[in-house]
């Protein structure tokens, strides 16, 4: 063992574990690719001023977390600690708005974040990102929402939640603001609190500590707050939610971690993880785009954990993407075998087959552990004693019945027995 180990509040994903996260990953993007979104991929890391000015300056994620440093070139970079604003700057350099509207895009990545490690909160982890930038519409906000309700559906969870709620836009947040600051301005808080709450009240409502929250119980709520307008979209949002089968719960102090959400605002939560119940979130945010330089477009996404999906997965007792890692395992005893068997392994392979052999120089006891562990549906033992007689010994793992197939048809039997005629 060379000593050194993953850096802390990081993991490795090995197999066989590895084909479960994989599984989530794959189900959660399936509906994003099925409504139309296109695949887009950004960079690790980005200039610093992307997420301090896309992400929030009031916020923990730029004070506290990010993972900044100067390159070689003195450049202030930082490691992403979430998706939207490294995708939003992609959609602006390259001018993605001058074609049709909304730019629908996703992406999945893994993200960095300095926080205190525990069950289900990590340095690193991995996101899947839904955007539709571009067009303010309830519809697109309760497509999106929906697009991410439905992976969870298709990975089979029954026990997670939907929190709902609207954060406002400019025709109403100003007045709001204004009331939450005079609240504010009346409790006993901590002189760091105080300076947040004066670049983002907002933020205050979010503080987990037990004596800020005991202050709160009567402070103003923005979705008691919003506008005409705002109000109608969030009800038309609802509308379009109920038509498409969606249950929500409404969650009027919902407030996320990001400075750039407004209007319609949601959080996914599961009851299987503890105290860190969320595995997911997201919601509009139209000050983003002028925020990073570009022209006043509105946009709505979310992003979702692949990795605490995962323990929610786990948390159900769901055995999703616990395939098998082949389908068929071909044993060869002596050189001449294992020349067939690489050879009809590769023909498997082209064929569509997940195949594989022994390698390295193994009895028939430690080959046949091996074909074992591969977890084939079908194993094929082909033996110096098989050879001579021009067969080979094929064996269905699920009944145990074995049956003499002559060589020239191994691949045929092989191939009908694993993925049909």
């Amino acid at each position: 063992m060379s000593g050194l180990t993953a850096p802390k509040g990081t993991f490795d994903t090995l197999p066989p574990d590895s084909t479960r996260f994989l599984g989530v990953r794959d189900t959660l993007t399936a509906p994003l690719r099925q409504a139309g979104y296109g695949y887009i991929e950004t960079p690790a890391f980005e200039d610093t001023a992307v997420f301090a000015r896309g992400v929030g300056e009031s916020t923990d994620v730029v004070q506290k977390e990010m993972y900044t440093f100067d390159d070689r070139g003195g450049r202030s970079l930082t490691l992403r600690p979430e998706l939207t604003a490294g995708l939003m700057r992609a959609f602006l350099e390259h001018r993605l708005y001058s074609g049709a509207l909304p730019v629908k895009i996703w992406s999945v990545g893994s993200a960095f974040r300095y926080e205190r490690p525990q069950a289900g909160r990590y340095r690193h982890f991995t996101q899947v990102d839904c955007e539709a930038l571009g067009v303010d519409d309830p519809a697109l906000d309760a497509e999106v929402v929906a697009l991410g309700v439905q992976g969870f559906r298709d990975l089979g969870l029954t026990d997670f939640e939907l929190l709902l709620t609207s954060l406002g836009d400019d025709t109403c947040r100003p007045q709001y603001r204004e009331l939450l600051v005079a609240y504010l301005a009346k409790l006993d808080l901590d002189e760091e609190t105080r300076r947040r709450a004066e670049i983002n009240p907002l933020r205050v409502l979010d503080d987990k500590r037990p004596e800020v929250q005991a202050q709160l119980g009567d402070a103003p709520l923005m979705v008691d707050h919003l506008s005409d307008s705002t109000r109608a979209h969030y009800d038309a949002v609802r509308q379009h939610l109920t038509d498409l089968g969606v249950a929500w719960t409404e969650a009027p102090r919902l407030v996320r971690g990001l400075d750039y959400y407004t209007k319609t605002t949601f959080e996914f939560v599961h009851d299987g993880l503890g105290a860190q119940s969320a595995i997911g979130g997201g919601g509009g945010y139209a000050g983003l785009s002028a925020a990073l330089g570009g022209p006043d477009l509105p946009g709505i996404g979310y992003a979702v954990g692949v990795d605490r999906t995962l323990l929610a997965v786990r948390a159900e007792g769901l055995d999703v993407g616990a395939s098998a890692g082949v389908q068929a395992f071909v044993v060869p005893l002596g050189a001449e075998a294992k020349r067939l068997a690489v050879r009809l392994v590769g023909q498997l392979r082209q064929a569509g087959v997940a195949a594989d052999t022994v390698y390295g120089d193994r009895g028939l006891k430690g080959a046949m552990k091996a074909a074992d562990r591969s977890g084939a549906s079908h194993i094929v033992v082909i033996g110096e004693r098989d050879l001579a007689e021009g067969v080979g010994q094929l064996k269905d793992m699920s009944t145990g019945e074995q049956t003499a197939v002559p060589v020239a048809d191994l691949f045929d039997a092989l191939k009908r027995a694993t993925v049909g005629p």
